[in-house]
């Protein structure tokens, strides 16, 4: 296919995503299954095309002055991948295969593309109704939060010391030109292009061999700063597929026990395999019951608790932007009575000095400090550990992470933005 007749192929995937509301990964799917003369190099360059134009749907609407997919892809050709108005001209040429040419108001607002003036959840690229939410915890500089949550995201590994060091990683990955995390001591950082393919990391003999783990650097972090100590009796309550259980099980050396379970057996489905995987040993997996006694017998036994908790999903936005707009007020919700109900049960599982470590990939406060403000509320017995003391696991990347992140007194809060990872929040409550 010519970039012409992707760019196209582009305005007519985002045409159905608009017309059916729907995920823009089935969007693609059945497109490639209706257009099976498209090479992997199309697909993934049609996917770069429609998930950057979901990036910056609202900045490209006010632009361009029209909402239609057409406008959407052609502003997003100026505003996120920076083309001249005459190599956007090129593509839209009206020749075979190629969108029509650019009509004269097209070729004027191209050539002064501004967004001087736009409301901060335009130039932020993010919906109206969050404007006030994120105006609480980011004030005047809620637009830029906003654009860096729309920009794309690098490939993060976690570096599985069970199996391996990071030096050794890289050598077996090199050809993917890896480079250590900022912050995280097991993580690896892969950049990605626009319009390139994934590459095939579970293809990659570091990955088969259980040496590295897909996991954004914020991920890596929340692990970290739950400090799950080896010996500790330690309760992962929403474990999903085991991304963090694994993390955990490798910062307690395969020492004390780790007991997996999660509200929906489906989600924890994977992780048995992903355990055998990874040499973790010291891991039990409690399959969730309908009548939730699968942890009665660890009530008032746990060192910590860490809960991953179900939320809005808005720090994960670079990595999947169609979800920004179809996230709606009831989600937030429904998501902030799940947070409490997980909070309540983790408090009877947590002996007297232990912790709770609370994490959102939300930048909202009302699934974050909100939350934490209220479970103490109900729960006096328990306090916050003070950020900076949590921050001390980073060691040499203490003092450089806490002037990085957003520090509240309810915890931490990274952002693509200010750390340079997915959004995410953390808190870390002590039992008295």
């Amino acid at each position: 296919m010519t970039p012409a007749a992707r760019l196209s192929a582009a305005i007519e995937v985002v045409a159905d995503i608009e017309a059916r509301h729907r995920p823009a990964g089935d969007a693609l799917k059945d497109w490639g299954l209706s257009h099976r003369f498209a090479g992997s190099g199309d697909r993934a360059a049609l996917a770069g095309l429609v998930y950057d134009a979901l990036r910056r749907r609202a900045s490209s609407v006010h632009v361009m002055g029209d909402p239609g997919p057409r406008a959407v892809l052609l502003g997003m050709l100026r505003l996120e991948r920076k083309l001249e108005p005459d190599a956007i001209a090129a593509l839209a040429n009206g020749g075979r295969f190629a969108p029509q040419p650019l009509s004269p108001e097209e070729q004027t607002r191209l050539a002064a593309p501004d967004l001087e003036g736009a409301p901060p959840w335009v130039a932020g690229d993010y919906p109206e109704w969050l404007d006030p939410h994120l105006a609480r915890v980011f004030g005047e500089e809620r637009a830029a939060e906003g654009a860096a949550l729309a920009s794309r995201a690098p490939l993060d590994l976690r570096v599985n010391d069970i199996k391996g060091d990071r030096d050794a990683a890289t050598a077996l990955l090199a050809d993917l030109n890896p480079v250590p995390t900022r912050w995280s001591p097991f993580g690896l950082r892969i950049a990605l292009e626009a319009d390139a393919k994934n590459p095939a990391i579970h293809a990659e003999p570091a990955f088969i061999k259980g040496m590295v783990e897909v996991q954004d650097e914020g991920s890596q972090l929340a692990a970290l700063l739950a400090a799950a100590k080896p010996g500790e009796q330690v309760v992962d309550l929403c474990a999903g597929a085991g991304g963090k259980t694994l993390a955990l099980a490798a910062t307690m050396q395969n020492l004390g026990q780790l007991y997996a379970t999660d509200t929906d057996k489906r989600r924890l489905a994977p992780i048995h395999d992903r355990l055998a995987h990874s040499g973790a040993r010291n891991v039990q997996v409690r399959t969730p019951k309908s009548v939730h006694t699968e942890l009665d017998d660890l009530a008032g036994r746990a060192d910590l608790v860490l809960i991953d908790a179900p939320c809005t999903g808005i720090g994960t936005w670079r990595r999947n932007p169609d979800a920004k707009w179809r996230v709606r007020p009831g989600a937030l919700a429904l998501r902030v009575e799940e947070q409490a109900e997980l909070l309540d049960r983790a408090a009877a599982l947590v002996k007297p000095g232990g912790r709770i470590a609370y994490v959102t990939c939300s930048v909202l406060p009302a699934e974050n400090g909100d939350q934490i403000r209220a479970f103490i509320a109900r729960h006096p017995e328990f306090s916050v550990v003070p950020p900076q003391q949590t921050a001390s696991v980073l060691w040499d990347k203490a003092e450089d992470f806490a002037a990085a992140a957003l520090e509240s007194a309810e915890g931490w809060l990274m952002t693509p933005r200010r750390t340079g990872t997915d959004g995410f929040f953390v808190s870390v409550l002590k039992k008295a």
